[in-house]
This record gives structure tokens, sequence and C-alpha cells, in this order.
């Protein structure tokens, strides 16, 4: 594409003059489309090439929207706690109606903020964890074969999504599986069509006999998460309950309400499956991290009680925490999208200050910086399940770029009041079925096999998917 800088872009952005202190303009050489399909055929290589191109800040052209670019984390706060000038809630209706077919006029996300931390916090936060860990013991024991003798071969992408979408589903959406909720493998299996065509939605790129595709297991999934939360004895958690209750006073019908609860199936199951396997395929595929985490997990197994409050007590479990914030960062690709409201300046780590327009987007994309940047991290490709270990063995959270202390080093939560809510709760999760599964004789059919490659269609939609997947073998241990 052409680049078009300052005054040279006067005729070329939405309104009036360009001024020496916009963002370098990159339109791309298709009119009104301009980068969209490189854009969304691998996000990660377009936003580095135009790194490489114009610097950490920059403007480009995608479906007759200018979007501005923002790669440098010391910048990112005045994105994150500006709500005056830049809004969170517009881009998001977008794509909640977009994605889910949503739309809730009335609705205030101050207050389904204020419920999630009612219910994913504190002492609630004690009893999920024990739901959880319960569905999680049941369903992991439902996958293998009776015989203990016999191992069970599978793909390890599918096995992680599966058991834990569906001990979530239970946990927060199905109760015990009664008469009054659907069957969790069927909850999973619609959800997968939906999930696996889910970039294409928001894209708008979606094939006729996708969109036929969609728009079934759209259906189907508001049908079979309709009873969820309708009365306080359905069974679900008291989260989904409230969250209706709320919905109504909204003034939500019915319809919508079932709508809202796949858009909460998939903020809440969407990623902790994801992120499960890339963490236990990394581990595999790194014997020493492998060997590391599991021994810091037998000395937390031979303790007196092995109850989850213990695996979840804060800093008991340095070396895993670590891996997982490792896998995070190799892993966890969200943009963080605000639309500009009103014209700001921002200030970049050098000094120099942009102005973003009025009317235009502002972007953020942590995988490229911080994440995946070689100035805060050495070899940054790479997986070292201790990169976020002090020598001491405490957890690390100072890392540098052109010399100064970041705030942000890794974001896969996001920040600020759009941080994720259920965050605490997803990594007890995830630690707790890393647990269980690593307590099992667990390799690879492959000794040498490598780890897949990424579905870089999905950069920008939380955690990234692999492309293919990982054979692995696993059995119950008869003696611990």
């Amino acid at each position: 594409g052409i680049c078009l800088l300052s005054k040279e872009a006067n005729l070329l952005l939405p309104d009036g003059a360009a001024s020496e202190r916009d963002p370098p303009l990159d339109k791309g050489a298709i009119p009104w489309l301009g980068h969209a399909i490189e854009f969304g055929k691998d996000a990660a290589k377009f936003l580095n090439r135009m790194k490489q191109k114009h610097g950490d800040i920059f403007t480009v052209r995608v479906v007759g929207r200018y979007v501005t670019v923002l790669l440098d984390p010391h910048a990112y706060d005045c994105v994150i706690k500006d709500s005056d000038s830049l809004d969170f809630q517009r881009y998001a209706d977008v794509l909640m109606e977009r994605i889910f077919m949503l739309r809730l006029p009335h609705h205030q996300p101050t207050h389904t903020k204020a419920l999630m931390k009612r219910h994913f916090l504190g002492m609630n936060l004690a009893a999920l964890n024990g739901t959880m860990s319960r569905h999680l013991e049941a369903l992991l024991k439902a996958e293998m074969p009776p015989n203990q003798k016999y191992w069970k071969q599978t793909e390890l992408f599918d096995f992680s999504y599966g058991v834990l979408f569906k001990a979530g589903y239970l946990t927060l959406f199905g109760g015990e599986q009664n008469n009054n909720s659907a069957d969790p493998a069927s909850v999973y299996d619609e959800y997968r069509k939906f999930d696996n065509l889910l970039t294409k939605v928001a894209r708008r790129s979606l094939k006729p006999e996708e969109r036929r595709t969609v728009q079934s297991a759209r259906h189907r999934l508001w049908e079979l998460l309709a009873p969820a939360g309708q009365t306080e004895e359905s069974g679900s958690n008291a989260w989904i309950y409230a969250y209706r209750r709320l919905l109504q006073r909204e003034g939500a019908d019915e319809e919508m309400q079932k709508r809202a609860l796949l858009l909460q199936l998939w903020a809440t199951q969407g990623n902790v499956g994801p992120a499960a396997f890339w963490l236990l395929g990394f581990l595999l595929t790194n014997p020493e991290a492998l060997s590391a985490v599991r021994s810091e997990f037998k000395q937390i197994s031979q303790m007196e009680t092995t109850d989850a409050s213990l695996l979840h007590s804060r800093g008991n479990t340095p070396v895993f925490d670590s891996a997982l914030e490792e896998t995070l960062r190799l892993t966890a690709a969200p943009f963080i999208t605000r639309e500009v409201v009103q014209e700001k300046t921002i200030q970049m780590a050098n000094g120099q200050e942009y102005q973003l327009r009025k009317g235009d987007r502002v972007c953020l994309f942590p995988f490229t910086s911080p994440q995946m940047d070689p100035e805060i991290y050495t070899e940054p490709q790479k997986f070292q399940f201790d990169r976020f270990l002090n020598k001491d063995g405490s957890a690390k959270r100072d890392f540098y770029k052109g010399g100064r202390r970041l705030k942000y080093y890794t974001m896969p939560w996001g920040a600020g009041t759009n941080g994720c809510v259920g965050k605490q709760f997803a990594i007890n999760t995830i630690r707790q079925f890393v647990y269980l599964v690593l307590d099992m004789d667990l390799e690879l059919c492959d000794i040498n096999a490598h780890m897949p490659e990424i579905n870089t269609s999905r950069y920008g939609f939380g955690m990234l998917q692999p492309k293919g997947d990982l054979l692995v073998r696993m059995k119950a241990r008869k003696t611990h």
C-alpha cells in the first residue's frame, strides 16, 4: 500500500486537513477495502509489517474505516484509562449484534460487571472452584477406559477444550445433569460448529453453506441454553439466575435473554480450553518444563490436605503460574479496541504526540508488543517455562522496554475497567485441570512431535487456536 504522511494525506482522511500530528496513513492498494484481506488472514504478520514500515503508531484503512493501531506499551494507559474520548461499548455492541444477533438497547455494562464481581470473587469463587473441581474429576473419569491397563489415544486440543467446556457449562449453566438441562456434549458439539466460524461471522466473510451452519448452530444453542437460570431451582449457578433477572429489569424479552446467554457461554468458555491445550502441549514438548511442574504438583499432593483450596492458595504453585503466564504470552492475542468519540492526543514513549481523529477507531494489539517484542523478551517465539520466575523462585514482574519498566508486560486478560473479572476463576480452573491430567500417565504418541501451527485467522479474538492437533495417549495411574 501507499504510505501517505501528514500533509499529503489531507484529501484522503475522512474529515478535513491532515496535520503534522496525524499518525502515518497506509490506505492499502484496494479502494475502500484497504488492508481488510491481509488483516483478516494474519493480523500479527500484517501489523508487524506495518510496524517495520511506520513505527509504533499508524493508521490503516479497513473496510471503509480508519483504524489507528498503537503498538507502544508505554502509551497503552492513555487509551485504557480514557473512557471520555474513547468508547469501549460502541464497537462491542456492533460485534454483539453481528456475532450473537443480540440487541440490548437499555443494557448498562456497569451493572453486569458488578454482578460478575459479586459472583466470581471472594467466597463465591471458593464455591465455584469446588463445583468446577467436582465436574472436572467426573468428566475425566468418564473419558478414561474402565480398565486402567488400557491407554486412551486422543487429540489434545479437542480433549482439553471438550472437558473444560463441559465442566464450565455444568458449573455455570447446566447445574447437575437432570431433565431440565441440556446434555453438555450436545452443547459442546453445537458450540464448536459456531466457534469454528466465529471470526468469519465477525468479518462478514461467510460462504453460503457456512452461513447456514452458523444459523443452525446458533438457533440450536439458544434452545439448549433457554432453561438456564429461568428459576432459582433450575440448577444453574446463582450468577446466571441473577443475570437473567438483570436483563429482565433492563427490558430484554425472552428471545434476547437466550441470545445473551450464548454471549456469556462464549465469554466464559471460549478461552479456557484452548489455553489449557497450549499449556499441556508446551509442557509435553518441553520435558524439563513438564518435570518441573509435575514435581511442584507432587509436593502439594503429599501435603496433609489436597483439596482445591490448597492448590489455589496464593504462591503455592509458582512454577505452574510462570508456565501458564508464558503460555498466555505466546497464545493470547485479543485486540483492545475503542471508538474515538472526541479528538484525543496520544503521547508516545519518545515524547512525540499524535492526534486521534473523532470517528476513527483505535486498536491496541498487545500480542505484538509487549508479548512478542524481542526488546522485552529474548527469543520471544520460544516457550521458556521459568521466564516469569526470579532466581529465588518468586514471581518476576519487572520487564523493561527502552530502559523503562513496563506496567503492561503481558496482557492476556485485557486491562483497566474492561479487564477480565473471571480471571482468577479461569486460572484456578486451568490449574485444577492440568493438575488432574498430569496425575495420569500422559505422553505424546510421537515423542518427536512439534506443536501445531497457529490458525492465523483467529488473531484478535482472545485465545489462539491450532491448525491441526497433537496426538497424545493417557491412562489412569494405579498408584500415586
